[in-house]
């Protein structure tokens, strides 16, 4: 004999509207105060790859760098958006330089521990974007996450087309360096959008 089935409760509409406000609402909370690490995060990772990635012991010649960052993503004024962005740019920093090919003057200590870095902010951030991705892709400019993309798929292909060379990884360095800079404008205009000014 069949198992009776369980029938379905289907929720009123203006209760799945609640439910997705209240989400909206716990998100925001979530990025609207700023925490210690928020205020440090940039300037720690800037020590930290300081540490690890020091001038190369030979001169470097200086290659004309085929990788503008859009900075048209700087400007967005949601802040959810904002958090998407700086995770999405700590990614691919992760990515690149969790690689094999780290010339061998870098230190392992400290190229662990700016891993570890950006691996604990990046889940961090993920607390601040919405449950439902598809609100960040509908704000903003248009095909956010693309032009991210391929700013960073460039500055993979600089490295394999100077086949990893002490001196290609110093540009990817300095670029690392500016993008701390950019994830910490962008978490700053995060926490300054999300909470609410004086009454």
């Amino acid at each position: 004999m069949p198992a009776p089935t369980t029938p379905h409760t289907r929720l009123p509409h203006g209760t799945l509207t609640l439910l997705l406000l209240l989400m909206a609402l716990t998100t925001s909370l979530a990025c609207q105060h700023m925490r210690p690490q928020d205020a440090t995060f940039a300037w720690d990772s800037l020590n930290i790859l300081k540490a690890m990635a020091p001038t190369p012991p030979q001169p470097c010649q200086h290659y004309q760098l085929p990788f503008p960052f859009p900075d048209i993503l700087l400007h967005t004024v949601q802040p959810q958006q904002a958090a998407a962005i700086a995770r999405h740019i700590l990614d691919n920093l992760f990515a690149i330089l969790s690689g094999h090919n780290i010339p061998q003057h870098w230190d392992v200590k400290a190229q662990h521990d700016l891993l570890n870095n950006l691996h604990h902010y990046s889940h961090h951030l993920e607390h601040c974007m919405p449950a439902n991705r598809m609100l960040i892709k509908r704000q903003g400019p248009r095909n956010l996450m693309l032009s991210t993309n391929k700013y960073f798929r460039r500055i993979r292909d600089f490295l394999h087309t100077h086949s990893h060379s002490a001196c290609a990884w110093d540009h990817v360095r300095l670029e690392a360096r500016a993008c701390f800079q950019r994830v910490d404008t962008l978490i700053r205009q995060m926490k300054s959008r999300a909470t609410p000014g004086p009454p």
